[in-house]
């Protein structure tokens, strides 16, 4: 495979199979988003956690403290009398039937979805269509409530859901390349000490196999464990 110069030339600047101190790696990640767009920083946690086993699936959310530089468009399905309280609180949509239709023909131009408890038996219809996707309601990640304010305020403030993969990895952004390093470190290390509070009873051995950190189009940088378990002491 044939790559561009850019492509070449970010990707001498991490050496390969190295591991970074943390700090270092942000720095590192940021020199290598080189692209003609603000990138994404995103995280990847390899957790020593078997997804098969129920009490080994890591699922919860996250607040991180500096968002992640993008704007949230969230749809809370709710009843009718209750649209206008979802509407003051920042959504974008809110609604019930109206929207359930238009998901059912293939809209999906939100990025999270909240819904009230007595619409949830409505929501179920769509479920084959948002599950796969991350976007169903559900009551461990804070999105089925009938605290619509406090959900929606929350997600816009940069609340993230997130759940292990069948390979027991967990991909999350973390913010943006032109965040400054110390907003990137703070949200890094809020996700690490969530992550770290949901291990399992039953995970045994290394718990942070790997951790890498990658912008949209740069090169994965390895983080060395012992750096981020100082970090989060």
């Amino acid at each position: 495979m044939k790559h561009s110069k850019r492509y070449r030339e970010v990707f001498t600047k991490v050496e390969r199979g190295a591991e970074y101190e943390l700090d270092e790696a942000i720095v590192k990640v940021k020199d290598t988003a080189t692209g003609k767009f603000d990138e994404t920083v995103e995280i990847s946690l390899n957790l020593g956690v078997d997804p098969r086993k129920a009490d080994q699936m890591i699922r919860s959310t996250v607040a991180l403290p500096h968002g992640v530089g993008k704007v949230v468009r969230v749809l809370v399905l709710c009843k009718e009398e209750r649209i206008s309280e979802a509407l003051d609180a920042g959504a974008d949509y809110a609604g019930a039937d109206e929207y359930i239709n238009k998901i059912q023909e293939g809209w999906l131009e939100f990025d999270a979805c909240i819904g009230t408890p007595d619409v949830m038996p409505q929501i179920s219809k769509v479920a084959r269509v948002l599950g796969p996707r991350g976007l169903m309601p559900n009551p461990k990640t804070g999105t089925v409530t009938s605290d619509i304010t406090a959900a929606v305020k929350e997600i816009k403030a940069g609340r993230l859901s997130f759940r292990v993969d069948k390979y027991g990895i967990v991909h999350l952004p973390v913010g943006k390349a032109s965040f400054e390093n110390d907003k990137l470190m703070d949200n890094i290390k809020a996700l690490i000490l969530t992550i770290q509070r949901l291990r399992p009873s039953t995970a045994k051995g290394q718990y942070f196999k790997n951790i890498t950190l990658a912008s949209t189009m740069g090169p994965g940088v390895r983080i060395s464990r012992t750096s981020v378990m100082a970090a989060i002491r």
